[in-house]
């Protein structure tokens, strides 16, 4: 059997496979985010970005805890005049390295308008993809409920950013909700052209010595291999909800991981904790991983994986 294809479509827009640098991991600089590229990323994520620098949170902000990380960064980012350089100076490297690594930008605001605003400006950057960071979970306290949490703030978000974006635009969903899926459905009728999920969950760990709570903001939100089995049932749940693509996220380390996200029903794969223990050269590597498993299982195309755990025995393929 010839070597599988990994050529992914999402949104009409051609990937060289559906392996996705996750927003917030080395994605601050053109030069991290081409070396991602070159290292055999299908696309890369910007770090979220708002209207004006955010400092975040004071340190500990991370921390390995056994079966991934809990981190409390708190969005921290140069404002989004930085931000549209950082993204020009990304897509002229993409463009040269002539691979077809596609680039999503990434925002996120307290405020309806921050996000119309925030999207009209990303279009100077030209990315591939828009992101709508809609869930971080570790900023309550600054930004107040998440956008997220509620089907007409998700809504009314969508809507306003699908007035004036140029690129198609991707929402970002928690799994800290009750109904994942009731989520999906209303930003898909708002207009959304795909969803990611998930983002992290939240969490807290405490040193029990010190009997106080490790990170400085106290609460943090959790990545690694701890949470896959929840982005897992949440990417199984939007697939039977809705119409849209996903690009799934969350905890994924090798091939395998990847087929399990493919299979549930995601057509793009994001990682980020994993280039943390692999290193930056981790999506390459699990991209070939998830190309040796579509050979041993017969698999010509990764988008025969697509939602294939949906079809009952025996009706693969129906």
């Amino acid at each position: 059997m010839n070597a599988p294809d990994l050529t992914t479509t999402f949104c009409g827009i051609t990937l060289p496979n559906p392996l996705v640098l996750a927003s917030g991991i080395l994605g601050t600089s053109a030069a991290l985010m081409a070396r991602v590229a070159a290292g055999g990323a299908g696309a890369v994520t910007a770090k979220s970005c708002s209207r004006a620098p955010r400092p975040g949170h004071p340190n500990p902000t991370v921390l390995a805890w056994g079966a991934g990380f809990i981190n409390a960064v708190g969005l921290a980012n140069p404002g989004v005049d930085e931000e549209i350089a950082v993204l020009q100076e990304t897509r002229r490297r993409l463009a040269q390295a002539g691979q077809g690594v596609k680039l999503v930008a990434s925002i996120f605001g307290t405020a309806v308008e921050d996000y119309a605003y925030l999207a009209e400006r990303m279009n100077e950057a030209r990315p591939d993809f828009l992101e709508i960071n809609i869930s971080c979970p570790n900023v309550h306290d600054e930004l107040a409920r998440p956008f997220a949490a509620s089907c007409p703030a998700a809504a009314a978000v969508t809507r306003a950013v699908k007035r004036v974006s140029a690129a198609p635009v991707i929402v970002k969903l928690s799994p800290n909700v009750t109904d994942i899926a009731e989520i999906a459905r209303a930003v898909e009728d708002a207009g959304a052209d795909a969803i990611a999920a998930i983002n992290t969950v939240a969490g807290m760990v405490i040193d029990i010595r010190a009997r106080r709570p490790i990170l400085a903001n106290r609460e943090g939100g959790l990545s690694g291999p701890a949470i896959r089995p929840i982005a897992v049932r949440c990417i199984y749940q939007c697939y039977q909800a809705v119409k849209i693509p996903i690009l799934g996220i969350g905890g994924v380390s090798c091939g395998e991981d990847a087929a399990e996200l493919l299979l549930a029903g995601a057509t793009l794969v994001g990682v980020g904790s994993a280039v943390h223990s692999r290193g930056i050269a981790a999506l390459g590597q699990i991209r070939d991983e998830l190309a040796q498993f579509m050979l041993a299982e017969g698999f010509g195309r990764a988008a025969e994986l697509v939602g294939l755990a949906h079809w009952p025995a025996g009706m693969a393929g129906s």
